[in-house]
């Protein structure tokens, strides 16, 4: 596996932006910019993680693809389009996004329609006209896995990869996210092993944080960061190496700096057997 961070920390420019990372130690990192920067900006941080050895692992788009405004939903479409073929031009490992919902005013919160026969036919329609305009060759575009949304366990997934049937379709996997039940959080190595048996060939890259349970009813879960929760980051380690010893894995959702280089130093050290 290869560490990185969602954060681009703080920089100047890219040349700064690549050799800080370089220098913490990280292989891997999530690119800082999006398909409405001019070629020249795109192209210097390219060069910048190409100089550094840095495997660019992902391109986010995070809109709302399914959104119940129509204006609303086709800009996210487009911009999808867009990073999916800026993933393609830099050779990203992978796009992703989430499914979206046209159900509520979050475009990642969980309701009800989430999960509905009517809620895969729009995420497949979705995924399927994203690609087909994107045309990508030298990535794929992925769907975060996610608690209460389209794919929320490894079997939904291969439904959805059947469904979209598309081979610029691959896996981006957060398996945090998908431990929504006390059976896969207190056997979390479990479901691990069943996750990667099922989607570990297809999985392009993934993110590391933890989770935790708190007292009180009803079962309330909590993400955070690595090392103040319950998922045993060793099996996580060990199962993306077993499919890919280049497996990208981000570190994610931290505040500042100092919290994703905290996080950083903590990972390198617990994890340093399996770190390529």
């Amino acid at each position: 596996m290869i560490l990185g961070l969602s954060s681009p920390l703080s920089h100047n420019n890219a040349d700064e932006w690549g050799q800080k990372h370089a220098e913490l130690g990280c292989k891997a990192l999530v690119f800082p910019l999006n398909c409405n920067n001019s070629d020249e900006e795109i192209d210097a941080y390219v060069k910048a993680a190409k100089s550094n050895n840095l495997t660019i692992a992902e391109v986010g788009v995070w809109k709302n693809v399914l959104a119940a405004d129509e204006k609303e939903r086709q800009e996210a479409v487009n911009y999808s389009i867009g990073q999916l073929k800026l993933a393609d031009k830099i050779n990203a490992k992978c796009c992703v996004n989430i499914v979206g919902t046209p159900y509520g005013p979050r475009w990642d919160g969980g309701y009800a329609g989430n999960l509905t026969e009517e809620a895969w036919k729009m995420a497949v329609d979705s995924i399927q006209y994203i690609i087909d305009e994107a045309k990508p060759v030298n990535t794929k575009f992925t769907i975060e896995t996610m608690p209460w949304m389209i794919p929320s366990s490894p079997d939904e997934y291969l439904r959805l990869i059947e469904e979209v049937n598309r081979p610029e379709f691959g896996v981006h996997l957060d398996i945090v996210n998908m431990i929504n039940c006390p059976e896969r959080y207190f056997f979390n190595e479990k479901f691990m092993e069943d996750t990667f048996d099922k989607l570990g060939d297809k999985i392009l890259s993934c993110h590391i944080k933890d989770v935790n349970l708190l007292e009180g009813y009803t079962f309330q879960l909590k993400e955070s960061a690595c090392g103040d929760g319950h998922l045993s980051l060793e099996k996580y380690a060990e199962l993306a190496n077993r499919y890919n010893p280049e497996m990208p894995m981000i570190i994610e959702h931290l505040n500042t700096d100092e919290e994703y280089l905290a996080s950083l130093s903590y990972v390198k050290d617990r994890l340093k057997e399996y770190l390529r």
